[in-house]
């Protein structure tokens, strides 16, 4: 089978690799110069780093380099996923500069026509299958401002933090940053030091978490633990969940308090007039924020403004100089409107037709497991469960697609899957009150997602992983078997129908030497995939209940 991924980030990768591996001609088209998706050279902004630790945010088959420090920078990130392709031969199944504008459905095969536009002008291409990996955080959002072209026309600038490139562009200006999330702080703290003025205009405050409580612990051991997970109410409990949430909910309440109380102290929030509005569980509503290293510590010294509970109302010109009007009345310089305001889930290169048939009435995406749509045939989504864990979900997701396309009969009927899907959506629209981007965002509830989607494949976790993960963070790399364990199943199918087997997946001979040339530092740090173990023939093609090794 053909198939068509739209993006090059860390789905689309993973998405290659693992349907490349199952046997499947795969194309990659990515209007980017390179691959990374959000980690791409033409969107880094001076400070970008990730949140994640780099040992949780890794895919299975390749951990980040031990010398990589704990939290990579963008760049680094990039040079991964660059290794990371080419391990697995994926750059030359990946159409880099090339923009998909259009995929167009043919429901009788069903077939799909993907129209790009790239280096060779518009080609139009045949697939039998699609994934959407285009990313969820990819389409930043800018909100329309009155004036602003009387503010432009005074020299005034309105762009977005990848827009920054380097910190010349805001050398001596008086830059106002709009948000309060990763980005937003990330960009103030880098060009604090040289812009003129630097402000931060905050809608609304939410609760970050130190990198290090007390400047010990890692925020990996209380977050990023199934014991964490727990800590915030699942669409259903059982077990632990169920006792925190019930009987012991006044243990689970007291160890909220205390991180709260801790992250106050530790980043003087009473002291800047910081202290969000709600309680810490607020923290993981719809995302949980890192601190942007000093960022607290400038916003107490002055040397960074917040202004807390307002937003630009209107930009305009006022004695031939660039300003912003706050909601309170209040006017300041700005030279420059650094917009972190959040992004727009969309998949714009399908008709409007087919994407009526993807969302709800409110614009939430319908998709079973964060995978599959109900009526719209040969197409899938890889990348939109975004969680803690987003490397790991997006490899997760890929193996759900990989098995759905061997077996796709042993899914609920379309009826049940809809039903499922409301309720999930209803009860997201509640608990984050509305913020979960479109649907298709999980956090803080990564493990719960790996375990029911690994389970519908026939995959469970063993006991022992399971129990290590409720008190430390989750290692991809203890994922990484189940591919061989699915593509023996698909073997021991093949056989029993008479079919001839696939051939087994390799890596390039040189691929080691190639990351050196193209990532130079990641390839320190170089694992190879485990080689497939046959396993026993199952007579028919039911699937097994298999255990990760």
């Amino acid at each position: 089978m053909h198939i068509a991924i739209i993006g090059a980030g860390f789905a689309g990768l993973a998405a290659g690799k693992v349907l490349t591996q199952f046997g499947h001609e795969v194309t990659i088209y990515e209007k980017a110069p390179d691959v990374g998706g959000v980690w791409s050279s033409t969107r880094r902004y001076p400070g970008l780093s990730t949140q994640n630790n780099k040992g949780t945010y890794a895919l299975p088959d390749l951990p980040m380099p031990k010398h990589f420090p704990e939290w990579p920078s963008g760049e680094q990130v990039q040079q991964y996923l660059e290794a990371y392709a080419r391990k697995f031969a994926l750059l030359d199944r990946t159409r880099l500069s090339t923009e998909v504008i259009g995929a167009d459905l043919d429901e009788s095969g069903p077939r799909w026509t993907i129209r790009t536009r790239g280096p060779a002008g518009e080609v139009h291409e045949s697939a039998d299958f699609v994934v959407v990996a285009n990313g969820i955080f990819s389409d930043a959002f800018t909100p329309s401002y009155p004036g602003r072209d009387e503010f432009e026309a005074a020299g005034g600038r309105v762009c977005t933090p990848s827009d920054v490139r380097d910190l010349a562009q805001v050398e001596g200006k008086h830059v106002v940053v709009v948000g309060y999330g990763k980005s937003a702080c990330d960009i103030a703290t880098a060009i604090s030091g040289s812009a003129a003025t630097t402000s931060v205009v905050a809608r609304q405050l939410i609760w970050k978490m130190p990198k290090k409580l007390l400047g010990v612990l890692n925020y990996k051991y209380l977050m990023l633990t199934r014991l964490g997970e727990a800590l915030f109410e699942y669409q259903q409990t059982k077990g632990v969940e169920a006792f925190l949430h019930g009987k012991g909910k006044a243990v689970r309440d007291g160890m909220l308090s205390g991180l709260q109380a801790v992250a106050t102290k530790q980043l003087r929030l009473t002291r800047s007039g910081l202290v969000p509005v709600g309680g810490f569980e607020r923290i993981a509503r719809s995302t949980v924020s890192l601190t942007s290293d000093s960022f607290f510590k400038k916003a107490a010294s002055g040397e960074i403004d917040v202004v807390r509970d307002s937003q630009i109302v209107r930009l305009f010109e006022q004695g031939g100089l660039p300003m912003a009007e706050l909601a309170d009345g209040s006017t300041r310089r700005a030279d420059v409107v650094i917009a972190a305001t959040g992004w727009r889930q969309g998949v714009p290169f399908l008709s409007p037709e087919i994407q009526d048939r993807l969302t709800d009435e409110r614009g939430n995406f319908e998709l079973y497991r964060f995978v599959l749509p109900h009526d719209v045939p040969g197409l899938a989504f890889c990348g939109y469960n975004s969680s803690f864990y987003s490397p790991l979900s997006a490899e997760v997701a890929a193996l759900w697609i990989a098995d759905y396309l061997m077996d796709g009969s042993n899914l609920p009927p379309v009826a049940e899957r809809r039903r499922q899907v409301q309720q999930r959506l209803r009860w997201m629209e509640e608990r984050t009150e509305g913020h979960h981007a479109r649907g298709t965002n999980l956090i803080p509830f990564s493990m719960h997602n790996v375990d029911e989607m690994l389970a519908e494949i026939g995959i469970i976790i063993p006991r022992a992983q399971r129990v290590r993960e409720w008190l430390l963070p989750a290692n991809p790399r203890d994922y990484c078997r189940i591919t061989e364990q699915l593509l023996a199943r698909q073997q021991s199918a093949r056989r029993d129908l008479g079919e001839p087997s696939l051939p087994r997946a390799t890596e390039q001979p040189s691929a080691a030497q190639l990351a050196d040339q193209a990532a130079g530092p990641v390839a320190e740090d170089r694992h190879r995939s485990p080689r497939a173990e046959e396993q026993p023939s199952t007579p028919g093609a039911e699937k097994e209940r298999s255990i990760v090794n």
